[in-house]
């Protein structure tokens, strides 16, 4: 059941999907977590959480792309989270624009699009037609304390 903060039906998905939205992290470095430009709201990147701490590894290395699609799905609450903390009501989000994913990946690993289908996946099934986004997923070398994924996003707003 939603309430009077947290409009229907949106949050009602979100409920049947057993999601709880995290508060906004507090920014590790000199940035902003978010940034309103007109109708745009670009979120800085989040960087992949399990259990409340930074998902360490590296995809291809020591973890495999199904768990590298969960860390992305986790980096995705956490995106909602800031918007809904962003905005106050996820229900004023009227498209996700895009989505960037990074991957701290081997040299040998290609599955960057698997593992960022984690992320997209949810947004589709939270936002419906809204959530359909374009994307780039890029595996690199290192992501900040060695997080196995980071994500930005774009949203356009009410």
């Amino acid at each position: 059941m939603a309430s009077d903060t947290q409009p229907a039906p949106l949050y009602d998905r979100l409920e049947q999907l057993g999601i709880k939205l995290p508060p906004m992290a507090a920014p590790a470095a000199a940035y902003l977590p978010f940034v309103r430009s007109g109708n745009l709201l670009f979120l800085s990147g989040h960087l992949a959480k399990r259990d409340g701490k930074v998902w360490v590894g590296q995809l291809g290395r020591d973890i495999v792309t199904s768990t590298g699609k969960l860390a992305a799905r986790a980096v995705a609450i956490d995106l909602l989270g800031t918007l809904h903390a962003a905005l106050g009501d996820l229900n004023k989000i009227e498209r996700i624009v895009k989505v960037m994913s990074l991957v701290n990946s081997s040299p040998d690993f290609t599955e960057h699009h698997l593992v960022t289908n984690g992320c997209s996946e949810l947004l589709a099934e939270v936002f419906g037609d809204k959530g359909a986004h374009a994307r780039s997923a890029f595996g690199v070398a290192q992501i900040p304390m060695g997080a196995c994924v980071e994500i930005e996003l774009i949203a356009q707003v009410a």
